[in-house]
């Protein structure tokens, strides 16, 4: 196979002809192309003329070699490689009992996929509950405001991911990111997500290919319980010998991976008093933003927005203060909704979320400011916790203590003044927003690079100031504010608990986590040797 890169079609052109692009790329006759598939495929928006896909093809052609030779030096043309997930060999120590795996997120489905695959038959424990009861807890408290402590937006089969647009971009590079996306086409995905440069699932979607990861793992001789939160650690020599589940069931363990997530407090809690060392990282704070869509659209695509075929359009942007702050947007899910993300009583949490098609009225994106733990006011291990705790009830008390959230109009914001009426941007958060002051649930600092960046961003994305676009708050879940410490073997300070995924503070994100979760399964495996 060849790999060609670089072919630009218009997006104009409602039919785009890759194979006659392709063929005048290469230089041959219909006859010598054999089949093509697209390996990727991306949006060249930079032009105020023209916007281009952007496509990397896959050839198969006759005399492969003699055309290499004819293209030397064309670096647009090479021999096209695969990355190939290699799995490990198995270890030589015996495991006493089979793995266990606390949390279904990416990183917990992932390594048990991977374990389950390689005979070692993990039993997987969620505190919360199935994907299908979960999504009916989760539509009541966005309807009626009665938060399930123990099921919601983060708690639950699939993780936090499962309620968000199921955005699937990562910064990292490493082979494994091609089978997790490759696995998840093969659990009902959409194939796209294997060559679009913004590849995304949809929390509609994503909700099915949880499902079948889930059950895949239980063809595979896994076992997969829900509504069974470990509430203790048995320890013995400094190694795991057991856990504690809804506080009356123990259950004998020496192997145990650790993907709980960025919002299990109650978990990290119990990991610091039984002595697995514990620290408090970066993570970052701010609101969610919405304008309209098609403000956004016109933005970014000009004269082309509302072509056929381009979809709604997004954004990144990133701003670095004077004062050495830097705001930048996150999660950002065209046509999408900002939802109630609560995990404890008497906070308000937002995210956003979209379904695959994003075909919302409103875009949506968290606006944040990084924090550190220079900023939390204690160096207690789990003081990221209680700094995100304080902005969260303040969020709660200034919205009317009923899981409303406190909102503002941009305008407002900028001005330091509170809104008194919405405009034409309506925000979508339920059950509902109540018009507040978001300098009163927000450090000054946070406020005041936001004031700057907002300022900034409108000169990158025109309107992205519109004065009628609404700020909603708290975001405060962006990463885990905690990293459980792991050696070059992936174990913890106490032997046998492996911490995995964002909440371990291990990655960022679907894929990275999924990744993660397979790194520490294969430390497993190359370990021991599967249950007889």
């Amino acid at each position: 196979m060849l790999r060609v890169t670089g072919i630009k079609i218009p997006v104009t052109d409602k039919v785009p002809d890759l194979q006659a692009a392709l063929l005048q790329k290469l230089g041959i006759p219909a006859r010598d192309l054999q089949g093509f598939t697209i390996y990727r495929q991306s949006l060249d928006a930079r032009s105020r003329e023209m916007i281009y896909w952007v496509y990397t093809l896959d050839a198969r052609v006759k005399n492969e070699s003699r055309l290499l030779k004819k293209h030397a030096g064309d670096k647009t043309i090479s021999r096209a490689t695969y990355p190939v997930y290699q799995f490990v060999k198995p270890g030589e120590e015996k495991l006493a009992h089979r793995p266990v795996i606390i949390g279904t997120g990416p990183a917990g489905l992932f390594a048990g996929l991977l374990l389950a695959r390689q005979g070692y038959r993990p039993l997987l424990l969620e505190r919360g509950a199935d994907v299908d009861t979960r999504t009916r807890v989760v539509a009541r408290f966005w309807q009626e405001g009665h938060l399930d402590p123990g099921c919601n937006v983060q708690f639950g089969e699939g993780g936090a991911g499962t309620f968000s647009d199921g955005k699937l971009t990562t910064l990292i590079n490493d082979h494994r990111c091609r089978f997790v996306l490759e696995e998840l086409v093969r659990c009902g995905a959409p194939e796209e997500i294997l060559y679009y440069y913004r590849p995304h699932i949809g929390t509609d979607i994503l909700r099915y290919v949880v499902k079948n990861l889930r059950n895949e793992i239980i063809r595979l001789g896994g076992e997969v319980c829900f509504n069974a939160q470990v509430t203790g650690i048995e320890i013995g020599d400094n190694h795991l010998q057991g856990l504690v589940i809804n506080g009356t069931e123990k259950l004998p363990a020496t192997v145990a991976v650790l993907a709980c997530g960025h919002s299990a407090r109650d978990t990290f809690k119990l990991l610091v008093e039984r002595g697995v060392q514990v620290g408090p990282k970066p993570f970052s704070i701010g609101v969610r933003i919405e304008h309209p869509q098609d403000l956004i659209n016109v933005a970014q695509y000009k004269q082309f927005a509302g072509l056929e075929g381009l979809g709604p359009a997004d954004y990144k942007l990133a701003y670095h203060a004077p004062n050495g702050r830097s705001a930048y947007t996150f999660c950002m899910c065209p046509g999408g909704t900002v939802v109630a993300a609560a995990s404890e009583p008497g906070g308000v949490v937002t995210n956003g979320m979209s379904t695959y098609a994003r075909d919302g009225e409103n875009a949506n994106s968290a606006l944040l400011v990084g924090v550190t733990p220079e900023d939390f006011g204690s160096d207690h291990p789990l003081a990221g916790v209680e700094f995100q705790r304080r902005w969260e009830r303040l969020a709660f008390q200034l919205g009317g203590e009923n899981y409303h959230a406190p909102a503002q109009m941009v305008s407002d914001f900028l001005a330091g003044r509170p809104s008194e009426q919405l405009g034409k941007v309506r925000p979508t958060y339920r059950p509902g927003v109540t018009l507040q002051e978001l300098k009163k649930c927000l450090p000054d600092y946070v406020v005041a690079t936001l004031r700057e960046a907002i300022t900034v961003f409108d000169r990158k994305v025109y309107g992205f100031a519109l004065p009628e676009a609404v700020l909603t708050g708290v975001e405060t879940r962006s990463s885990s504010p905690v990293r459980i410490w792991r050696d070059e073997r992936f174990e913890a300070s106490i032997g046998g608990l492996y911490p995995a995924g964002e909440g371990a503070g291990y990655a960022g994100g679907i894929v990275s986590a999924a990744v993660d979760g397979l790194k520490v399964a294969e430390a497993i495996v190359s370990r021991y040797r599967p249950l007889e």
